[in-house]
């Protein structure tokens, strides 16, 4: 009966430490250095995506999911990644319409108009024609488009790029320290599995 005990109590040990290195480094996710975080006291994620990947409106759902029950001292940030020249359109209307207060109400518009619609909006003018259409001033929008602002933020994110090691999207980033995707995790769900094991890490931190 002893023998029994001490094999249980094993195996109830073993499951524990299992359970609490579920995931490894350099597999379902990657150490990076440093990145620096607004808030030492709180856990930052940052999705990396771009408003042309069919895998980032995939991803959507999942995400959107997660917001909605996303653990309390997490602030979460979206950066639309410039990872080529003709990136940078997105990046760009994504930041003018942040500067409009706009873009969390166009922010699924645009994914489904691409993806769903299958409209090509891709440079400046398609963009701007279809955002008219949902009630965007064409000149407010124009003007901000070209701002100091946007501008600024759209050099910000191209160093970002480089920080965080951004080679595709969707792509999660978790306080400054580490990165995974849906490559390295295994899917969507996943890469949100991931991210809640890094962030309690983070947390007991």
């Amino acid at each position: 009966m002893r023998k029994f005990l001490a094999i249980a109590l094993l195996l109830l040990a073993a499951n524990t430490a299992n359970s609490a290195n579920k995931y490894t480094a350099g597999f379902e996710y990657a150490s990076i250095n440093q990145q620096p975080t607004a808030n030492a006291d709180r856990v930052e994620v940052i999705e990396f995506f771009w408003y042309g990947c069919p895998h980032c409106f995939h991803f959507e759902p999942t995400l959107n999911r997660w917001l909605a029950d996303k653990p309390e001292n997490v602030d979460f940030i979206q950066i639309p990644a410039p990872l080529n020249k003709s990136w940078e359109i997105h990046t760009k209307v994504f930041y003018a319409l942040e500067l409009m207060g706009m873009q969390k109400k166009l922010h699924e518009k645009l994914f489904e108009a691409i993806h769903m619609k299958k409209m090509r909006l891709f440079d400046e003018k398609s963009i701007t024609d279809f955002l008219v259409k949902q009630g965007v001033d064409r000149e407010k929008f124009q003007k901000s488009l070209r701002s100091f602002a946007v501008s600024g933020k759209l050099n910000k994110a191209r160093k970002m790029m480089k920080d965080y090691q951004v080679k595709g999207v969707p792509q999660l980033a978790i306080n400054g320290k580490y990165i995974t995707s849906g490559r390295m995790a295994g899917g969507y769900q996943q890469m949100i599995d991931v991210v809640n094991f890094l962030v309690a890490k983070e947390s007991k931190k």
